[in-house]
């Protein structure tokens, strides 16, 4: 299939998905230990320790979580319990310059993202110099998204398993992580049997979403940064992708919003205990 036609349906789906599966609602540190040794002749001080910045370059506030939450008997949609954090989440890498560019958003600012990969798109493979540190940090997490982003409700459980293990494989290859348990199904489409399979290759935890970017296909930077306004609220997974370009033109508003609302990102991994 060409990736405009790809792209074409994956936008039309997404609208779908939206309708079917958004959602409204809109540690204290461990003490250095006290060591006296023997006698010295003379004390050497400790050695000087960076502390961890209360915010990140672009005044980001960090992730306060606490205790981690257990991961919840139903679908994800949102960040159950008080808090004012927002886990955004980006989908695909159709274009491999969005790719590039949320990396280098992320390095400039500290935001933090769960990226839901789509393992066919070159993007994955281009940028795995400049995304793997981040990945290992922590900063950023990858989840898996099937390989070529089908409907998995219409997929026999082989055509599942091979989706999800193909971006398994590769996420394992690339980046020395495999997603699990977080999943995403494609357009939001799936079921007991897809969430049977899923959990046989240790997908346990189907990831879906609150509010929407909307630019899974080509919008306006307006009415993404419109979209964003509505959506970012305290408590909520907000679905973003790495498709076209306007969003790559809107990050500074991005993080203006984050910002004003006192928000805190978080990738899955900071807030759930899995």
């Amino acid at each position: 299939m060409e990736r405009r036609d790809f792209l074409a349906i994956l936008a039309a789906g997404t609208v779908g998905a939206l309708t079917a599966t958004t959602l409204s609602g809109c540690a204290s540190p461990v003490p250095a230990a006290e060591i006296t040794p023997p006698t010295p002749p003379t004390p050497t001080p400790p050695a000087p320790t960076s502390p961890t910045p209360s915010v990140s370059p672009a005044g980001l506030l960090p992730p306060a979580v606490g205790t981690r939450q257990p991961l919840p008997d139903e679908p994800i949609t949102g960040l159950p319990g008080k808090g004012r954090h927002i886990a955004l989440t980006v989908d695909d890498g159709a274009s491999s310059d969005v790719i590039g560019a949320y990396v280098k958003f992320a390095q400039d600012t500290g935001a933090r993202f769960t990226f839901f990969v789509t393992g066919s798109f070159d993007g994955w493979t281009d940028h795995r110099a400049e995304l793997r540190p981040l990945v290992e940090s922590g900063q950023i997490q990858l989840g898996n998204h099937t390989w070529t982003h089908p409907a998995l409700t219409e997929l026999s459980a082989k055509g599942i398993a091979d989706e999800l293990g193909r971006t398994k494989r590769f996420l394992k290859n690339q980046y020395g992580v495999d997603g699990t348990p977080y999943y995403r199904p494609p357009f939001g489409y799936h079921n007991a049997s897809v969430d049977a399979v899923a959990a046989d290759l240790g997908y346990t935890m189907p990831t879906l979403w609150y509010g929407s970017l909307s630019d899974s296909g080509l919008i306006t930077e307006k009415y993404l940064v419109q979209c964003a306004r509505k959506y970012f609220r305290p408590q909520t997974v907000v679905i973003g992708h790495a498709n076209h370009d306007p969003v790559t033109k809107v990050y500074p508003k991005l993080v203006d919003i984050i910002r004003q609302r006192k928000l805190r990102m978080v990738t899955l991994d900071d807030y759930f205990a899995s």
